[in-house]
């Protein structure tokens, strides 16, 4: 496995000195974003695409500093009602695969999605409950006539890219739990997977080492990202929270630095699982922890990941 991080958590700062703060660290690979939701603070996307000698230059400097990209990451809403925002957002989606090919980087990470509630709306509508059956028909609506169709040619585009796309299961998109990703994945084709991130399943109530060995090869790729559910908030609100994230002391839930949510037992077994079900590519630290500075959450996540992440290969087994 790699040890890596998505380096979104320094978007106020060059590549260049993003990689200065990173060296001290020992990491292996770096997630970059190319648009939408994380930006594209790292990476000229338009100047890569149109220019060969930049994607090698780009890839020789980042051999130099001993990294690898483990992915390219465009988390938006392509299927938004708003047909001008997602129109924007297929297009940076479609030239994050383009250069993930280029750069020859197999993953592209990214949500699946809400559509809207009917052909009228103007804002997304997640569907959380079976009751009344008004639910039950949007639910359906939106799978038939929005999910599936753009999602089996998108997943025939990246293919034809040498590209899988990895969403990471997400609360407010149509992807949110296993049952979601697979669906999607049976419906239209093994090159869509999981950008898998335990912090989103925690505050929903799921076991994320349940849902690695429920996914098992769907896993594309990893976050290592933690959150916290507050016993006393969601004893008597439940977990779906729509306070601000920054209303720290009143919301259900949080999302912590690796180790502050969850301690390194946890975290030697999910990546001891992760190897069970045959993943071996990167541990992505994503840093969203509102408590400390990116660099404290980076430092703090990475000494308790160097402890739990299995580097090398097993050896053959002497024992039996």
């Amino acid at each position: 496995m790699k040890l890596g991080c998505l380096t979104a958590m320094f978007s106020d700062k060059s590549l260049s000195k993003t990689l200065e703060i990173l060296r001290p660290f020992g990491l292996q690979a770096i997630e970059i974003g190319v648009g939408n939701y994380p930006g594209s603070a790292h990476m000229d996307v338009q100047s890569l695409l149109k220019s060969k000698a930049k994607c090698r230059e780009l890839t020789t400097m980042l051999k130099g500093e001993g990294l690898v990209i483990s992915a390219l990451s465009c988390h938006g809403n392509v299927l938004h009602p708003d047909k001008a925002f997602a129109k924007s957002n297929i297009a940076v989606q479609n030239d994050a695969i383009r250069l993930a090919e280029r750069l020859g980087v197999g993953i592209v990470n990214d949500f699946a999605g809400c559509p809207g509630a009917d052909e009228k709306s103007t804002k997304p509508n997640w569907v959380t409950c079976a009751w009344p059956e008004d639910y039950l028909d949007i639910l359906e609506w939106q799978w038939e006539k929005k999910v599936i169709p753009y999602w089996t040619k998108q997943a025939k585009f990246a293919r034809n890219h040498g590209v899988k796309i990895g969403f990471e299961m997400h609360p407010g998109f149509v992807v949110y739990n296993c049952d979601t990703l697979l669906k999607l994945r049976k419906a239209c084709g093994t090159s869509l997977g999981a950008n898998f991130d335990p912090s989103h399943l925690f505050w929903q109530g799921m076991d994320p080492i349940a849902c690695v060995r429920q996914l098992g090869k769907a896993i594309f790729h990893v976050h290592a990202k933690d959150s916290k559910v507050d016993p006393f908030n969601a004893a008597v609100n439940g977990t779906l929270d729509a306070k601000h994230y920054g209303d720290e002391l009143k919301r259900s839930w949080i999302f912590r630095t690796v180790g502050y949510g969850h301690g390194l037992d946890w975290w030697c077994d999910f990546i001891s699982t992760l190897r069970l079900v045959g993943y071996d590519g990167a541990v992505s630290i994503e840093h969203e922890d509102s408590l400390m500075s990116s660099k404290e959450g980076l430092s703090k996540a990475v000494a308790l990941l160097k402890q739990a992440l299995i580097f090398e290969k097993p050896t053959a087994m002497t024992w039996a």
